[in-house]
């Protein structure tokens, strides 16, 4: 098996037959061996800034990349005010106020204010009602903020009335759409207490999104203190404003469609954004967008437009951002699909799984690996998508999709 193929701990021969399509329809032979020799040099400089040793072991690097997290996070914690680094009472606030201030975009085309509210008039989500003290559907939103309401139906209402509510998705058109900022919303303790209890607990960090509101979510955390909160929320939400705005590039992709709803609806649910350009070599949306985001305005395919502009697709790597905000976390930048092997065990140098192993003391054994897998098979096809031809290929499927938009298979 191929050391990618080792990373990703993918099914073979199901890597090596994708790969070798790609390097036919590319013309192009060996890209993936000239990105496992920069994984390889990129990780051994990294090594060696760490003080260890060429042939350390998998919990040596792991350790010493846990080490570097906590040097970083207390850096970064104090240079966007903090003084406290593990109180978060008065780091949450600061965290979403560096992410609203932070050198990356933020706009993007959301589902509209008043529709949304036309939406839950239709459908009283009786639970939040009940929880925040509402009588009337009319009360709630008359005192309550649409974005906090849309971004706690997931946590509060039962699995029967969001499949109703979801229905609703369907009939939507792209006049029920608008440009706007994309917010950071907070959430209160006081007022949501452990609504988001379960989700904390098992993703392992307290930020979630509405794609269609436009929208990243603070949830709340009863705790008072969290090693690690700056490091590990701030990147975070640089996340999500990218994951926001891809999704958001797609649906202006689609707006023409005369099953426009239908798209958004399976979007929201299934995330069939995708093309299939090779046999079981399934390319997202978001590594289009990425691809073409870090192109210049004069490389703008015309089949994006009039609605994807290529301000629509610039993103910026969470590293990046931080490292603009303190230079001290340049040690993180493009490493994102970077690892290295220790037997058949990978251990990554990607800042959010390390961050997050981090903060909620996880130990070698049980380390996240989840961020850097999706970071280097995207970084794969992106490098693939490089060659002139298969960025041809890939736009001519890419045209019939949007001509059909049923050629956009689930996955």
């Amino acid at each position: 098996m191929s050391t990618i193929g080792r990373f990703l701990q993918a099914k073979e021969p199901l890597l090596d037959h994708a790969l070798h399509q790609l390097e036919l329809q590319s013309h192009q032979p060996g890209v993936d061996v000239k990105l496992t020799a920069e994984i390889a040099q990129k990780a051994a400089e990294h090594i060696k800034q760490l003080g260890l040793e060429p042939d350390a072991s998998g919990p040596e690097i792991y350790d010493a990349l846990v080490r570097k997290a906590a040097e970083h996070d207390d850096h970064l914690a104090r240079a966007i005010g903090g003084t406290h680094p593990d109180d978060l009472i008065e780091m949450i606030p600061l965290i979403a106020k560096a992410a609203e201030n932070a050198p990356l975009p933020k706009d993007g085309w959301f589902l509209k204010e008043d529709k949304a509210r036309e939406m839950l008039r239709k459908n009283p989500p009786l639970a939040i009602m009940d929880r925040l003290g509402h009588h009337s559907v009319s009360a709630l939103l008359e005192h309550e903020d649409i974005f906090e309401l849309f971004l706690a139906l997931r946590f509060a209402e039962a699995p029967e009335w969001l499949n109703a509510f979801d229905a609703e998705y369907v009939s939507l058109k792209a006049s029920d759409f608008e440009n706007r900022k994309i917010r950071v919303v907070p959430f209160a303790v006081r007022k949501w207490g452990d609504i988001a209890e379960h989700f904390i607990a098992k993703k392992r960090h307290n930020i979630t999104h509405s794609k269609e509101m436009g929208a990243i979510a603070i949830m709340p955390m009863t705790e008072v203190r969290m090693k690690g909160v700056t490091l590990k929320v701030l990147p975070l939400l640089c996340h999500y404003f990218n994951e926001i705005r891809l999704y958001s590039s797609f649906f202006k992709l689609m707006a023409d469609k005369k099953d426009f709803g239908h798209i958004v609806s399976q979007t929201l649910i299934a995330d069939p954004a995708h093309v299939e350009l090779v046999e079981r070599g399934k390319i997202h949306w978001r590594v289009i967008q990425r691809y073409f985001g870090k192109l210049s305005g004069e490389v703008h395919p015309e089949i994006f437009e009039p609605h994807v502009q290529p301000e629509d697709l610039h993103w910026r790597r969470a590293e990046d951002v931080l490292y603009q905000l303190d230079p001290e976390l340049g040690f993180w930048q493009d490493m994102d699909y970077v690892g290295v092997l220790r037997g058949n065990e990978a251990i990554t140098f990607n800042l959010m799984d390390i961050s997050l192993g981090y903060s909620n003391a996880i130990p070698y054994e049980e380390r996240f690996l989840y961020h850097f897998r999706e970071s280097l098979w995207n970084e794969v096809f992106a490098r693939y998508m490089g060659e002139k031809v298969l960025e041809e290929q890939l736009l001519v499927k890419l045209d019939n999709a949007i001509i059909k938009p049923e050629t956009l298979v689930a996955s």
